[in-house]
Parts: C-alpha cells; sequence; structure tokens
C-alpha cells in the first residue's frame, strides 16, 4: 500500500504492554479492514507466541535470517514469507537467536538501517507494520526507530515508568536528529490503569499534564485486567478471548484513534508534497 504507516511499539521499561499492544491493535486494525503486518524483534520472542506460534525455534523463517541475509548482501530468499496468524495477522517471527543479531551489527556499515532494509520491501503490501520492541535501548531498538514512521509508547501509571519515558523520548529525539529525521511520537498510551485507585488517577493526569506540552497522550486508555494476561497464554488476541469484555472495547477505541492519527498524517503529507 502506498500509504503504508510503520509504526514502532517501545519503552525499556519491561511489563507495560508492548506486547499486548502490538497483538491487539494489530487484530483490531484487522477487523477494520486493514492489511498488517507485525515484526517480533524481541529473542523472547513473546509476541510471536503471543500469536499463537509455539515453536519458535523450528520456524523456516524469522527475524534473524532476515538480518543475516540483508548484512551478508544476499538476494531476499523467497521462501522467507510471514507466517499466517488465524485471525489475520502476517507475523514476521523472532527467535532466540537473535540474540546474536546485535553483536554481529557491531561492525556493519549503516547497522541502525538494516531493519529498515526489510521494512521497505514489504511496506508497499500493507496498510500497518507494527514492530514490537524488546525492553531496552539496543541496537534492535535503534533499528526499529530508523524503520518507523512513527512511535506508540505504552506506559504504567506509576512513577517509575513515567520516569523512565523522560529518557525514551530524548533517545527518540537523537534518532530523529541524525537518523530518522520523519521520525514521529504519536503518542504515550496509558496501560494497566486501575482506576478504583487514587493513585493511579493522580499519576495518569500527571502524566497527560506534563507529557501534552510536546507529544499526545492517547485518549483511550488500558484498563487493568487479568483477561489481558490470559491471552497470551491461549495464542490468541483480546477480541477472541473475550470480545465483550472491557479490554477488547479499549483496544478498539485505541485502534480508531491509531487509525485517525494516519490518515491525518497521510493527508498532510499529501498537501504538502502537492504544494512542492
Amino acid at each position: 500500500m502506498k500509504n503504508c504507516k510503520v509504526i514502532a511499539i517501545t519503552n525499556q521499561k519491561g511489563g507495560v504492554g508492548k506486547t499486548t499492544t502490538t497483538a491487539n491493535l494489530g487484530v483490531a486494525l484487522v477487523d477494520m479492514g486493514k492489511r498488517v503486518l507485525v515484526i517480533d524483534t524481541d529473542p523472547q520472542a513473546s509476541l510471536t507466541m503471543s500469536l499463537g506460534f509455539r515453536d519458535t525455534d523450528n520456524l523456516n523463517c524469522t527475524l534473524t535470517s532476515v538480518f543475516r541475509t540483508i548484512v551478508e548482501d544476499y538476494e531476499m530468499n523467497p521462501k522467507f514469507e510471514v507466517l499466517k496468524n488465524e485471525e489475520g495477522i502476517d507475523v514476521m517471527p523472532a527467535d532466540i537467536e537473535l540474540c546474536g543479531i546485535e553483536i554481529m551489527l557491531v561492525n556493519e556499515m549503516s547497522r541502525e538501517k538494516v531493519l529498515k532494509t526489510y521494512v521497505d520491501s514489504v511496506r508497499d503490501k500493507y496498510d500497518y507494520i507494527l514492530i514490537d520492541c524488546m525492553p531496552s535501548l539496543g541496537m534492535l531498538t535503534f533499528n526499529a526507530l530508523c524503520a518507523a514512521d512513527s512511535v506508540i509508547i505504552p506506559s504504567q501509571p506509576e512513577f517509575l515508568s513515567a520516569k523512565g519515558l523522560d529518557q525514551l523520548v530524548k533517545t527518540i529525539g537523537r534518532i530523529k536528529r541524525r537518523l530518522n529525521p520523519d521520525l514521529k511520537i504519536d503518542g504515550i498510551l496509558l496501560t494497566m490503569v486501575d482506576y478504583r485507585t487514587t493513585f493511579a488517577r493522580d499519576v495518569s493526569e500527571m502524566m497527560r499534564q506534563q507529557y501534552d506540552k510536546y507529544t499526545k497522550v492517547f485518549n483511550t486508555a488500558i484498563p487493568r485486567s487479568i483477561r489481558a494476561a490470559e491471552t497470551s497464554a491461549e495464542g490468541v488476541s483480546i477480541f477472541k478471548h473475550d470480545p465483550k469484555g472491557k479490554i477488547a472495547d479499549a483496544y478498539r477505541l485505541f485502534a480508531k484513534e491509531v487509525d485517525s492519527i494516519a490518515k491525518e498524517q497521510i493527508r498532510r503529507k499529501n498537501r504538502a508534497e502537492s504544494v512542492r
């Protein structure tokens, strides 16, 4: 698709809902009629397993294979096909061998842009490409940010989660200045929010006031629920596990926000190109 949107979903803090968000946002967009590819850049392969592919050590093609092919300057193997998830998502899976990729990239030219080479080769097939990042700011995450058009940052309404956002926002700013000038932050997604507690409500409001100055905090927040954790164990999205629950409703609303932002960005881009 000409107007494919590539989104990196990242936060260097673990346990904030990155993988859950990637999987459920992807399925919600598919349900809206979009063609979606998700890319798992975490050697633990949590996203891959969350979408129903358990035997990650015996897959014909993984992101490791793709990285090695590009670094060694081979032609893309036609067998490097994505997996087809039963809920309609295409998946470029991860495996444990992805751990060695960061070491392999150390001495490579343009090492931050290897993933971008792959993304650019497939983006005309999709409306959205979602990249699930590992909980670190290492080379794989840098590759995701260089390949992306924008970033979504899941974050819990907790003090330490909020504090860690400053470092991430600064890192994104450096990558924008030096490597990917078109990179944007679409917004911060509040996850695992328990509005029954005063503390969660207060931190949520604090984060909206603090970060609204330079990026959006999404109107939609994802409530805390055991249902979200159960989906990963079953290898399905929340829409199959609990389609009428509050988590499914929240991710549907979130997907509409994401799609609305993408459409507005495309309109602005087209207007700017027409002026040129």
